[in-house]
């Protein structure tokens, strides 16, 4: 499946874009009042040239003691960033994002430009569906074997007092 098919991806609100010499506490506040996890820094081309997460606020300016109002945003992006295009596997950056450990990821156009940013979260929920299908598949699979395993037991109960039965009344 392509990034573009996911709902999400023609459903979500614009991305919260910044330039770099903003300062951390507009971009902090816009991503309060938007709920959103991450902001893109941004040329005037609208190609990407950064971006900052919630964990680059507590990696980087929190433990250096930084001034939000004060300190730019080029100061405590993440740059260069992994960009995704929109007909990307969605699968293989999902698997990316978990092995690399990042939970945002840009999405340009063929020119670079920002399109959209997707989250995990917004992948995750793609694979749930086929998760709990295959959780069922299993679970099904493991019941008829276990319920072989019973009807051999009980096979072998019903042969040994069948036999026993019969041995008795001929003795």
């Amino acid at each position: 499946m392509k990034i573009s098919d996911r709902p999400e991806f023609k459903s979500k609100k614009p991305p919260l874009t910044f330039t770099e010499n903003e300062t951390v506490l507009n971009a902090v506040k816009a991503m309060k009042n938007d709920n959103f996890g991450s902001v893109v820094i941004t040329d005037k081309n609208n190609k990407v040239k950064g971006i900052v997460t919630e964990r680059d606020l507590l990696k980087k300016l929190i433990p250096n003691l930084m001034n939000p109002k004060t300190t730019k945003l080029k100061q405590i992006m993440t740059s260069p960033v992994k960009v995704a295009k929109k007909d990307d596997n969605l699968l293989s950056w999902l698997r990316q994002m978990s092995n690399e450990r990042f939970r945002h990821v840009p999405v340009v156009d063929k020119d670079g430009k920002l399109i959209n940013v997707m989250s995990q979260g917004d992948f995750v929920s793609y694979t749930w569906p086929n998760l709990l299908y295959q959780v069922k598949e299993v679970a099904k699979e493991n019941y008829f074997k276990a319920n072989q395993v019973v009807l051999i037991v009980l096979s072998l109960l019903i042969y040994t007092v069948v036999t026993t039965v019969l041995a008795i009344k001929l003795v």
